[in-house]
């Protein structure tokens, strides 16, 4: 089964940034996409927001 969330550490993978700077962009879609701290970013609402196309995102979130 593949996931569906991603995490910041998939984030600065994918961006070649710090965790922090992936920690950072993670709430920001959160904040845009009215979310609770306490809830995920799906793997799709991250991909839409930065505009990385959605195959590339999974294929490198294992």
């Amino acid at each position: 089964m593949k996931r569906v969330c991603i995490y910041p550490k998939d984030v600065s993978i994918l961006t070649d940034k710090s965790l922090r700077h992936a920690q950072k962009l993670l709430q920001t879609i959160k904040d845009a996409m009215n979310k609770r701290k306490d809830q995920y970013v799906t793997i799709a609402e991250f991909s839409e927001y930065t505009g990385i196309h959605i195959e590339l995102v999974q294929s490198t979130c294992i």
